[in-house]
């Protein structure tokens, strides 16, 4: 087939970021060339009107099925803050209730108001079992140092955000909870053996393949019972232990290209490449353009050189296209929900709820 539907094929499998408040026209030339959608981080919200004004233009731009995606999970990580949006305490309050009822909730509230502005995908929740007390990234993120606790209140989680329309993501498979380092920065390395992992690790994420909800996230993290030289993002032996042993048939998407984990000891392409033999479906790559256009022709020539079938991508692109079918919506103006009685009903006793009785700062 032509040059033009090959490109139009490996752009389909990245989701791409970039600095302001309105796309720039190397983010405007991607879009055209078909990425699968965008990412929206702090620094591109202002206010309620502005940030869904953005949502509108991009998907706009598209004229085609266009996902945007943002980091919501509560707590610390949350892009969208401030009334109307709602103050959800970590993970780690809503963990220590131990209430599936109230994670529903909290996932229905959290989709609401994402929704609100125009995103398709909330990339929460966090399942990394929270078993280090040195871990600078995870930590209250998680829900529980107990792993049947993450499972239960993941899911239920993760379905509440799917019922009221918006795509979960479960974060960071094989699991992050026990790294001492931050993969933002450097290449963390676990050498737990594999009875370990799939005592601690891997219950909330055979949990979330059970219940068939919609996207695993991968970790830049070297497992070394399962690929000892290779982060699990670019390691076919940890992609399939999530899809053949966990039975996982959802989208599978990298965390970011660009973190140090990654972007410190690999090229682009080398990351690339390997990440979607190994059966990533979509690929994050949060701020450069000048990156992303590199790693979509890294794909295009891995394909061209016999390196990577094309079926192979032509897979992942079925996987994202019932993602978007079910989820992603055309341009919209939806702001007018927030703060209307179906909002507050919502919302409703959550933050009594998780704050009553818990310091959130405490260990589970």
């Amino acid at each position: 087939m032509a040059q033009g539907s090959l490109e139009a094929l490996c752009a389909g499998l990245f989701m791409v970021g970039f600095p302001g408040r309105a796309a720039p026209e190397e983010t405007k030339a991607l879009i055209r060339k078909g990425l699968f959608g965008a990412i929206l981080f702090a620094r591109n919200v202002g206010s309620v009107q502005e940030t869904a004004e953005l949502v509108r233009a991009l998907k706009g731009h598209a004229g085609r099925p266009f996902a945007l995606a943002v980091d919501q999970e509560g707590g610390r990580v949350a892009r969208l803050k401030g009334p109307p949006f709602t103050a959800v305490p970590p993970m780690r309050a809503l963990g220590l209730t131990g209430d599936e009822a109230l994670a529903k909730r909290v996932g229905r509230l959290l989709a609401y108001e994402v929704r609100s502005v125009g995103f398709d995908w909330d990339f929460a929740p966090v399942l990394d079992v929270d078993t280090n007390p040195k871990n600078p990234v995870i930590g209250d993120r998680s829900f529980h140092r107990d792993a049947a606790v993450v499972a239960r209140l993941g899911v239920a989680l993760g379905q509440g955000m799917e019922a009221e329309g918006v795509a979960s993501c479960a974060k960071h498979f094989p699991g992050h909870g026990d790294t001492a380092q931050d993969s933002h920065h450097e290449l963390p390395r676990l050498p737990h053996d594999l009875a370990r992992l799939n005592a601690v690790e891997l219950p909330p994420f055979a949990a979330w393949a059970k219940a068939g909800l919609s996207s695993v996230m991968t970790a830049h993290v070297v497992f070394d019972a399962v690929d000892k030289g290779m982060p699990a993002t670019m390691s076919a032996k940890a992609m399939g232990l999530l899809r053949e042993q966990l039975g996982f048939q959802g989208v599978l998407v990298s965390d970011d290209l660009e973190m140090k984990a990654i972007a410190a000891h690999y090229s682009f392409e080398e990351a690339v490449v390997r990440g979607a033999q190994a059966g990533v479906d979509l690929f994050l790559v949060c701020r450069e353009a000048a990156l992303q256009q590199q790693a979509i022709e890294a794909l295009v020539h891995a394909v061209e050189r016999g390196v990577i079938p094309r079926a192979r991508l032509e897979a992942s692109k079925a996987r994202l296209d019932a993602l978007a079918h079910r989820f992603v919506r055309g341009p919209e103006t939806l702001e007018g929900r927030l703060g209307s009685s179906a909002h507050l009903a919502l919302r409703a006793g959550i933050e009594e709820q998780l704050a009553q009785g818990v310091d959130p700062t405490e260990r589970a």
